[in-house]
């Protein structure tokens, strides 16, 4: 009897063509119809797009998991198609993305074997390919996201592989970095995967102002899958942000499993513009008034007033020429 392992490397190596109808797919610009592929759905009729959307697979570490991935081509012409491994990753915006064929896998997409990396499928056939998920001895135990992708005739696509491996898992998130941009109508946050598990997370937003509650968002999915030690940034609209107030603004966070995180950003919103108008014409306002003040201190500085009669005064009309030849007169005057 053969051993288990060399039964194992025997179906690894072979390669099924399977006859009979092809799963619907894609169709190109001209309206011919073009390859596809998916998880194997076994011997039968029954299409692969009407069974699983991607590949479930779970085991202990040290643990060789086994499917079958089909393409198939149900149009006039033989496709020639090449199948590899990838890692699955979240964008920045948390999209799922894998990694291109110039990447060298690391994790999960360097556990996959597949049976035939380049194959032809004849036309009206759809192919199946076995391959294996190899789980180091030392993988972390959680979720594992992976992807097998296939390429040939100018497109890509590819089947998504969730792989959890066995032991104690921790399901963790929270959310950071809250802010407030009130010239975007936005409140900017990042989501943070602390935990060993994908997560699908929900968001509630409250914000809380002088005179009463200003935006009261319950619970609702977010169209995201935060991959294991994961970062997302993200942005919640808010374009009716108020003119003039000070707010509070609560953002929580929930996913299956329990995880759960709340993170609160302060806001003041001020409406700079009708206060820099504002500010100017006061300014207008206080320039004008101390031109006025300048220039009525200047016109009563040109008016010197009188001095009023005095001693002095008396004494200084004595001395003048005309008041002596009047004293003079006045001295040598006879008396009747």
């Amino acid at each position: 009897m053969p051993s288990s392992a060399a039964r194992a490397a025997a179906a690894l190596c072979a390669a099924a063509l399977v006859l009979g109808p092809a799963a619907p797919a894609y169709a190109d610009p001209g309206g011919s119809p073009d390859w596809s592929v998916a998880p194997s759905t076994g011997d039968g009729p029954r299409a692969p797009k009407d069974g699983r959307p991607a590949f479930y697979a779970e085991g202990a570490p040290g643990t060789v998991l086994r499917d079958t991935v089909s393409v198939s081509n149900p149009g006039p012409k033989p496709r020639t198609v090449s199948l590899r491994g990838a890692d699955a990753d979240d964008t920045g915006s948390g999209a799922l993305s894998v990694a291109s064929a110039k990447e060298r896998p690391t994790e999960t997409g360097a556990w996959i074997r597949l049976a035939r990396r380049r194959l032809e499928v004849p036309p009206r056939t759809r192919a199946e390919v076995p391959f294996t998920v190899t789980v180091p001895e030392d993988a972390v135990p959680g979720d594992h996201p992976g992807a097998i992708v296939a390429s040939g005739g100018g497109r890509t696509v590819g089947v998504r592989l969730h792989l959890r491996v066995g032991g104690p898992t921790l399901p963790a998130l929270t959310v950071e970095r809250v802010k407030v941009d009130q010239d975007a109508g936005r409140i900017t946050y990042d989501l943070v995967n602390r935990g060993n598990t994908v997560l699908s997370p929900k968001l509630a937003v409250h914000a809380e102002g002088v005179l009463g509650t200003l935006l009261d968002r319950p619970a609702r999915p977010l169209p995201i899958e935060l991959m294991p030690g994961r970062r997302v940034s993200l942005s919640e609209p808010w374009p009716d942000v108020p003119a003039l107030d000070a707010a509070e603004v609560r953002l929580t966070a929930t996913a299956p499993g329990g995880a759960r995180d709340t993170a609160t950003a302060s806001a003041r919103f001020v409406p700079w513009g009708a206060v820099a108008g504002g500010a100017a014409a006061l300014l207008a306002l206080a320039g004008g008034a101390l031109h006025l003040v300048r220039v009525r201190g200047r016109r009563r500085g040109s008016e010197v007033p009188e001095p009023e009669a005095g001693p002095e005064r008396e004494c200084e009309r004595a001395q003048q020429p005309g008041s002596a030849r009047e004293l003079a007169e006045a001295g040598t005057r006879e008396e009747p």
